[in-house]
């Protein structure tokens, strides 16, 4: 009995580990596989492992020797003398399992999350990259379509355009050495070459209203102006620069304006450039020069109506910038607008069926492109329709319409309806006069925080 009891002792005293190697090196067949005993173990908690696992021993396997009733593990075989023995045994068997178990799991789950946050931060990475890359090309293709990409100016556009027609054949050289030296004369003294202006349109205009326009009541006509079309030099970007002399041409007409232009002509486009440039550095428009690095000259960047109000006001003129920044009538048009310019050149009185005004053309800016305003028409059914100077018309279609025999079709280059203006937003530039120096001072220190007037 004292030998079966030591026997029994010494075997709970065995490493658990080196018991189910024996058992293993045997050949003994265990009631329970490890995949199925782990997956049990992993079910259980430290409160409920005797409870799930009580079917392990709950029949155990009993054998009889020298009158004693012995209880075999069912993991390693090791043989007890006592169900109690046993039970305390196989305790010890599913808590080392359930360590070793937990230990796996933990460190495997440890493993997965660190694996799990490093492919997120290649991901983030490659997805920040690829936003980076899509940023800068958009950018690229920004400064490419407003002109400052650092291609080059006028000069520079225009020697291209003049070589490629010669490769193609629609200029003959002896053609392009004579445009070429054109130009350089224009940009050496600042001036235009006046070979893209048409003259004496607005008077043709006056001579048609009043003997045609048979469903015209009124109409208002700005002071005389010349029409300015963009060149081989300033195709795709100069819009603003030719808007900008044509409302200059009407100024040189007007002898309101004759002590502050002081026998200016009409500039060209560089010499333009040159001179928004002077008037950043004068302090004007101090947020607009920034984005345009200070600098226009040798650019191909376009201009709005804020360049537009910044160089007026430069020249000593009064004038007012005005942002019609949402659509106020039916299927998104600016009846508002419409108004406006009706307002602009009426006055009480007006009785006649043409009015040729004193009142300067207004520069009109939308999105992508600017035009010239120089007059309104009123219907007789009351509707109304603007009267526009297009840069991109080419003088050869601006021209026709100096002969005698024009009719309502030739005018379809210069009307534009409510319907046709629909854009979401439009600002307009108009000169109202003569500034005084402590006026253009104001202007000048009101236009750092540059704000136009909002209609509605």
């Amino acid at each position: 009995m004292r030998r079966a009891r030591a026997r029994v002792l010494n075997g709970r005293r065995r490493p658990l580990r080196d018991a189910v190697s024996e058992g293993q090196k045997k050949g003994r067949a265990f009631p329970y596989n490890n995949r199925a005993l782990n997956t049990q173990v992993s079910q259980c908690n430290s409160n409920n492992m005797k409870s799930k696992m009580v079917h392990v021993f709950s029949l155990p396997k009993c054998l009889s020797g020298n009158d004693m009733q012995q209880h075999e593990c069912p993991f390693c075989q090791l043989v007890c003398s006592s169900s109690q023995i046993l039970q305390e045994h196989v305790d010890l068997h599913l808590l080392e399992e359930s360590h070793l178990t937990h230990g796996l799991d933990v460190g495997g789950s440890s493993k997965d999350f660190t694996l799990a946050n490093q492919l997120q931060e290649e991901e983030n990475r490659q997805r920040r990259c690829e936003e980076s890359r899509h940023e800068q090309q958009h950018f690229k293709k920004l400064q490419q379509q407003y002109g400052l990409d650092n291609s080059g100016g006028y000069k520079k556009q225009s020697l291209q355009n003049m070589e490629r027609a010669v490769a193609r054949g629609r200029m003959q050289p002896y053609e392009f050495h004579v445009k070429k030296a054109e130009m350089m004369e224009s940009l050496a003294i600042g001036v235009d070459s006046g070979r893209t202006k048409t003259s004496g349109v607005l008077h043709v205009l006056s001579r048609y209203y009043q003997n045609c326009g048979q469903d015209v009541k009124r109409v208002w006509l700005c002071s005389p102006l010349d029409h300015f079309y963009n060149s081989l030099g300033d195709r795709g970007w100069g819009c603003g620069y030719r808007n900008f002399q044509m409302l200059l041409s009407s100024l040189l007409k007007n002898a309101l304006f004759e002590d502050s232009l002081k026998e200016m002509q009409v500039p060209c486009i560089t010499k333009i450039q040159s001179m928004i440039e002077s008037a950043w550095k004068e302090g004007f428009d101090p947020q607009g020069a920034s984005q345009f690095n200070n600098k226009l000259n040798g650019t191909k960047a376009w201009i709005g109506a804020c360049e537009i109000y910044s160089l007026l006001t430069f020249l000593n003129l009064k004038c007012c910038i005005v942002d019609f920044h949402k659509p106020t009538g039916p299927a998104g048009t600016h009846p508002l607008l419409f108004q406006w310019v009706l307002n602009y050149f009426s006055s009480d009185g007006d009785c006649q069926k043409v009015i040729c005004t004193s009142k300067s053309p207004i520069y009109l800016q939308h999105q992508g492109h600017s035009r010239t305003i120089v007059g309104i028409e009123e219907k007789k059914n009351g509707a109304h329709c603007l009267l526009v100077f297009d840069p991109g018309c080419p003088s050869q279609d601006m021209q026709k319409l100096l002969k005698q025999d024009i009719n309502g079709s030739h005018l379809k280059m210069l009307r534009r309806f409510p319907g046709s203006l629909k854009h979401k937003q439009y600002q307009i530039v108009a000169v109202e006069g003569v500034l005084k120096p402590q006026e253009k001072a104001a202007r000048r220190q009101a236009s750092k925080v540059f704000a136009a007037e909002r209609i509605p």
